[in-house]
């Protein structure tokens, strides 16, 4: 783990802490890690006691529990299948959800948060590795195209309450991530939960083949929900002057990843692998493949001082034992 700044943690420890979203996978690991460095003032309500939609409940409760800092991990989220399905819903969930919290945030006099995004806010043509300026610069990626233009949303909000109100609202833009407390649903999960489920229902069942969508050849970068939850702290603990020193008004997020990508296929025969299974990889090139590469630019991040340190391999090990311990 990467070592947060002690008198800005100690500021975090002293405060209330609201984690949005923390049934999550990410909200989830970010209670982990933050009750691993000593933040026991934790503020976590379910979507039946906050409804994040709902813009009087999210502001009754911010301004009766008036929280010092922020996490703002909640997210309707989901893979290729379900943002193609159900792109009204990841619109407006992800940005009610994004401006309902940040306002009554700034309403309720919360200096600190963190919002969460995700590296698909970026052009479907972006320069690889894909740098933080390149944010607007072209059009997204079809597939998931409402879920990204709300994440985009969310970084605007937080930099504009900056602007006008002099908040210290920072944003993180994670890449494809995994981990404990993933969605394994193979209608709405992403590819790399969706392809252990895949390969253990095999292995379990004895089928010779395992079919995966696409043609294996598209590139993605993964991140363990673990590493992720220790950049976040770590950015929390930035001082402002720092955190400003590597950001511009107009672009104040950063890109969160391993800076390292392998392609589909790579990662199936990884996976394969780690189940035990033993039989044959067959790609149905009639799915696409949405975009061919998508790899963040953690350059800044790194100048900062913060690095993943899970390998892919050991994340994916990780994952499958946390999957067998809790599939029902």
């Amino acid at each position: 783990m990467n070592k947060p700044n002690t008198q800005e943690l100690d500021r975090l420890r002293a405060g209330k802490i609201y984690v949005a979203g923390h049934r999550g996978m990410v909200g989830s690991a970010l209670v982990r890690r933050l009750r691993e460095s000593g933040c026991e003032n934790l503020i976590l309500k379910t979507r039946a006691e906050v409804d994040l939609e709902n813009q009087q409940q999210v502001r009754d409760f911010m301004q009766a529990e008036k929280p010092d800092f922020v996490f703002l991990a909640a997210a309707r989220v989901g893979g290729i299948h379900a943002n193609n399905t159900w792109p009204a819903q990841f619109i407006y969930s992800n940005l009610m959800m994004a401006a309902n919290v940040i306002d009554a945030a700034h309403k309720s006099g919360v200096g600190h948060l963190l919002f969460l995004g995700s590296s698909c806010i970026y052009p479907k043509q972006a320069p690889q590795p894909m740098p933080e300026a390149c944010l607007l610069t072209g059009v997204l990626e079809e597939t998931n195209e409402p879920y990204a233009i709300a994440k985009i949303a969310g970084i605007k909000l937080c930099e504009s309450y900056n602007r006008e109100y002099g908040t210290d609202y920072r944003s993180v833009m994670p890449t494809n991530l995994y981990g404990s407390n993933d969605n394994f649903d193979l209608k709405t999960s992403h590819v790399l939960p969706a392809l252990l489920r895949k390969f253990h229902e095999a292995k379990v069942a004895g089928s010779p083949t395992v079919e995966i969508w696409g043609s294996g050849k598209p590139r993605r970068e993964f991140l363990h929900v673990d590493d992720l939850a220790d950049a976040c702290l770590y950015i929390a603990c930035l001082p402002q002057d720092v955190y400003a020193a590597h950001t511009q008004p107009r672009q104040t997020h950063l890109n969160i990843g391993t800076g390292c990508d392998v392609s589909i296929a790579e990662l199936a025969v990884i996976i394969r692998k780690v189940v035990g299974y033993e039989g044959e990889i067959q790609y149905n090139s009639e799915y696409p493949d949405g975009t061919m590469r998508k790899l963040l630019d953690v350059s800044v991040v790194k100048e900062l001082g913060w690095e993943a340190g899970i390998e892919l391999e050991d994340g994916v090990a990780d994952t499958y034992k946390w999957y067998l311990d809790n599939d029902s």
